[in-house]
């Protein structure tokens, strides 16, 4: 059984799995903010938990909404597989958003 099948599993064993997606929402908004402490504050191990803990808590969401969280991530994939774009200041920029003077 892999590790998101086990995270669906949980949340199905304590009923999150019908729970209001609007509060899962704001964890999502609380599990993010520790991760963006975590990046300030350059702490490794918060930010490996915060990135473990945001897949969680959007995998828990996904169920709530009956949406299936591998389609949701092949749905991404499919949209980035091909894409073409540069880095800029350290951010991608993709080719459709680049300016004629950043080309």
């Amino acid at each position: 059984m892999n590790v998101t099948t086990q995270i669906k599993q949980w949340a199905v064993d304590r009923n999150l799995h019908t729970a209001n997606p609007d509060k899962q929402m704001l964890k999502l908004f609380e599990e993010l903010g520790e991760l963006a402490e975590g990046m300030a504050k350059a702490r490794p191990d918060q930010i490996k938990d915060s990135i473990g803990d945001v897949y969680v808590v959007l995998t828990i969401l996904s169920l709530q909404l009956g949406i299936d969280i591998d389609e949701c991530i092949a749905m991404a994939y499919d949209e980035i597989k091909d894409r073409k774009g540069r880095m800029i200041d350290g951010v991608f920029v993709k080719e459709a958003d680049l300016k004629e003077g950043d080309e």
